[in-house]
């Protein structure tokens, strides 16, 4: 049976790509492993289904730098003199600029010690792609034949993340972002503006194909799911507005938190993982936002779809702070289409934007301002209840037709025929 390894950058707790990609080659017949990073409360190996879920733990020189998904620990950034944490922070800037994306290394060196040989390398993503390149390398040199799929999930150094960085050392990191994309045996993204930016940034031919974040078709039960509500012990009254995914920052959940408390009978929940996890349950405790905002652990890919149908509205109020954000099509937005909740987006985000109108899907908040956030949600809410209900139907029926995931599965196995690691895909 041929082996295929899908790299993440992350703990993969859930990440719902890695998981329909790794469904949809069990079922070409391949033996599959997520090589993901480690986590302080997630377990070395599990299982899901058949696919194998491996958390590498960092080793190396650069292993105290290996990324966290939790809140870093604030006593220790305010610690020791004045001048201590002033060589302390241009220390770390030096290693993240030279280094960079150094909080990735450590876990690059456990995969280059630990990883066995596979016949496919899948890349979620640039963080995932020099190790997957280094292991092709290996089994190179080795007498084997490996090939190296780069999942062009966004373009790193137009990320949120590198909003930071100086913009001459971006630059010069973008020397080693193209080399890197170029390796690559094939490409493929998540969308038509990603594929595009890719192509032209990188140089990359042919052009990536396009496999979308859609989402399985979801068949809603007889009797309309209220796993929120149940879960918190709020009553039928109050209406459910969900954020969904990983948590950090310059997702517009500050802002988005503030407009829910102006809005009657309304809570925040927020269900999910990631350093902003902390953030998010000290905002539960917070007074101002008493039986308003409430926080619940990431459900799993096949729990999903339930959950986000429990919900009145789902946000995807986040901010356009990036091109990557500007462009996305994330899971969470086609997500909420399965399930047919109807959404409400962030200002000045052309795609889901585009998307959201063509298909009548939600309503799209004029500012990140409080206020426009609120006139948008309130927009929603106030659907009279027999019109929400066929406009949620309408929803998971337009996704179920033309944006589910066996349509993105058929591109990528056709991807897989031309690399000659299955059959034809016809």
């Amino acid at each position: 049976m041929s082996r295929a390894v899908i790299l993440v950058g992350n703990p993969a707790r859930p990440y719902s790509r890695a998981m329909r990609i790794g469904r949809t080659l069990v079922a070409a017949g391949f033996e599959v492993e997520v090589a993901a990073t480690a986590d302080v409360d997630a377990p070395e190996r599990e299982r899901d289904g058949q696919i194998e879920i491996r958390r590498y733990r960092p080793i190396g020189p650069l292993a105290r730098s290996a990324a966290r998904y939790r809140a870093p620990d604030p006593g220790r950034a305010r610690s020791g003199s004045r001048l201590a944490r002033i060589v302390r922070a241009r220390r770390a800037r030096f290693v993240e600029w030279v280094f960079w994306p150094h909080t990735v290394r450590a876990w690059w060196a456990a995969l280059a010690r630990e990883l066995a040989p596979a016949d496919l390398y899948h890349a979620c993503g640039l963080l995932a792609l020099p190790p997957a390149l280094a292991a092709r390398g290996r089994d190179r040199r080795a007498g084997r034949r490996s090939a190296v799929i780069y999942d062009v999930i966004d373009v790193t150094l137009e990320s949120n993340n590198a909003l930071a960085l100086p913009p001459l050392v971006r630059r010069l990191l973008g020397i080693r972002e193209r080399r890197w994309a170029r390796a690559a045996d094939a490409f493929i993204a998540v969308n038509e503006p990603v594929a595009d930016r890719a192509r032209g940034r990188w140089g990359l031919r042919p052009r990536p194909v396009v496999v979308p974040n859609y989402a399985e078709p979801w068949t809603a039960p007889s009797e309309p799911p209220d796993l929120i509500r149940e879960e918190l012990g709020l009553g039928k009254e109050t209406r459910i507005c969900l954020f969904w995914g990983r948590l950090g920052p310059n997702l517009g959940l500050d802002e988005t938190a503030e407009a829910i408390v102006t809005l009657p009978a309304a809570a925040m929940v927020v269900m999910g993982f990631g350093r902003g996890w902390d953030a998010s349950q000290a905002r539960d405790r917070d007074p101002r936002f008493a039986g308003r905002h409430f926080t619940l652990p990431a459900r799993h890919l096949d729990e999903l779809p339930a959950w986000i149908a429990s919900a009145d509205v789902a946000l995807v109020t986040l901010p356009p702070v990036s091109y990557n954000q500007r462009h996305s099509t994330p899971n969470k937005f086609l997500e909420a289409m399965a399930a047919g909740t109807p959404i409400v987006l962030g200002p000045d985000l052309p795609t889901m934007a585009d998307l959201l109108a063509r298909e009548d899907l939600g309503s799209v908040a004029r500012s990140m301002a409080p206020a426009d956030i609120a006139a948008a949600i309130q927009e929603i809410l106030d659907v009279p209840a027999g019109e929400r209900t066929a406009w949620r139907r309408r929803i998971a029926e337009t996704a179920r037709a033309r944006y589910s995931w066996p349509r993105a599965a058929a591109a990528y196995r056709e991807l897989l025929a031309a690399l000659r690691l299955v059959g034809d895909a016809a």
